[in-house]
């Protein structure tokens, strides 16, 4: 299913208003330069302001952290420290 989002605008998988949003996400991690009024006009069409921007600032925060982890170099995180434990294990045996 992930597969989907990679041709996100023909899948009938998502809303209008999820593609939308995958659009702004995909030209803020991507060229962020190509952010028109055309994207904003669309965006409103299916979020308030409030949300246009809660939206913005959580894609920002997503795309930051990601570079960040690439210029760290630290991609393989998950790798380098596995939990030990599973949520099962973690839970109090019953009594």
């Amino acid at each position: 299913m992930l597969v989907t989002i990679l041709d996100y605008e023909q899948s009938p998988l998502f809303t209008p208003r999820e593609k939308a949003a995958l659009h702004f996400a995909e030209l803020m991690a991507g060229d962020h330069k190509k952010i028109s009024d055309e994207l904003f006009t669309r965006l409103r069409q299916y979020f308030t302001e409030s949300e246009i921007l809660e939206l913005g600032w959580r894609i920002a925060m997503f795309v930051g952290y990601g570079r960040l982890v690439y210029a760290l170099g630290l991609e393989d995180v998950g790798k380098l420290c596995p939990l030990s434990f599973t949520h099962e294990q973690e839970q109090p045996a019953a009594g």
